[in-house]
């Protein structure tokens, strides 16, 4: 025991860096590319930290990956400790400067990153050009937890962990088909009459959310012909002109080849959270973005409700 103790003691936070992104990606080769490293460099310094520490923190598989033991857990919540103190008094030295610096990574839902969210980053890095940041629009849930990014925008409230977190905004959805759909199958007057047309959905069993379960829901007894993980691919899908997709309203009004679908009867409303780790909240590059982000969610309110086909901006 004494040995493992003075072995600790020789531990340094970039031995630590390289636990964590295992410890997080599962991969070696994935925390290789986080770390801009070799994966064979990885393996070596996890190697060389569990010497160090005279224990085995991963169990290691080709079929899992690296898989925290019990005293890996015992050290990720140390590790995790010390990567929010090394990054608050990095802001805190950066803060001595006037200009705004640093790295953030954004998770977010697909159509919203796609759609709304990066041309309004765009807007704030032109501005703050010693900030960078990644937008990760994809169709699944980002691991705040993990450090996967410092800020999501979900479909769903935090329900646990060390979060703060707010309501973004609430959006509409509508069912759309193209303009080519109705000059070929003709008007469509009542919820009645869809159960003759066909559909694009989500893959249910694959649909991260249950938020995305929409369709059925709302107009019952219809079959989908065409189904996909993606938003963006049914999107596309609608303006084929084969079928009809329930899809956001920031998405399909700007684009005048998308028609709504009896909009007064057919509607759906659903709401962003805007959340992030409670130890980078106060960073002076997530406290700016947090609020530019609530103030082009409220400056596009009409936009989102499906009332408006036009995108506004706001000062960065």
């Amino acid at each position: 025991m004494q040995k493992s103790t003075s072995r600790f003691g020789a531990l340094n936070w970039d031995d630590l860096r390289y636990f964590l992104e295992v410890a997080r990606t599962q991969r070696a080769s994935a925390a290789a590319r986080r770390l801009h490293v070799d994966h064979t460099t990885v393996a070596r310094r996890v190697r060389e930290l569990e010497a160090a520490l005279g224990t085995i923190l991963f169990d290691k598989s080709r079929v899992d990956g690296f898989t925290l033991t019990t005293d890996g857990q015992r050290l990720l919540r140390h590790a995790d400790a010390v990567e929010s103190a090394v990054h608050a008094a990095s802001e805190q030295f950066a803060g001595t400067t006037q200009s705004l610096s640093g790295h953030v990574r954004i998770g977010s839902t697909e159509g919203f990153g796609c759609f709304f969210l990066s041309p309004q980053i765009a807007r704030f890095t032109a501005v703050h050009d010693d900030v960078s940041i990644d937008v990760l629009p994809v169709p699944h849930f980002v691991s705040l937890s993990k450090r996967e990014a410092d800020m999501a925008i979900t479909l769903e409230r935090p329900e646990r962990g060390q979060y703060v977190f707010t309501k973004l905004c609430d959006y509409r959805l509508r069912l759309y088909g193209s303009r080519d759909y109705f000059e070929r199958r003709g008007p469509i007057r009542a919820v009645a009459d869809l159960r003759h047309h066909p559909f694009i959905d989500y893959v249910a069993d694959l649909a991260f959310s249950h938020e995305l379960l929409y369709l059925n829901r709302t107009i019952p007894n219809v079959t989908a012909s065409l189904r996909s993980t993606s938003v963006i691919a049914q999107y596309h899908a609608a303006l084929q002109g084969n079928a009809l997709a329930i899809l956001p309203c920031f998405m399909a009004t700007p684009n005048p080849d998308l028609v709504p679908i009896l909009p007064d009867k057919i509607v759906v409303t659903r709401h962003f959270w805007l959340s992030s780790r409670e130890d980078v909240r106060k960073l002076r590059r997530i406290v700016t973005l947090w609020d530019y982000l609530r103030a082009v969610a409220d400056a596009n309110r009409p936009l989102l409700m499906g009332e408006s086909g036009e995108m506004n901006y706001v000062e960065p």
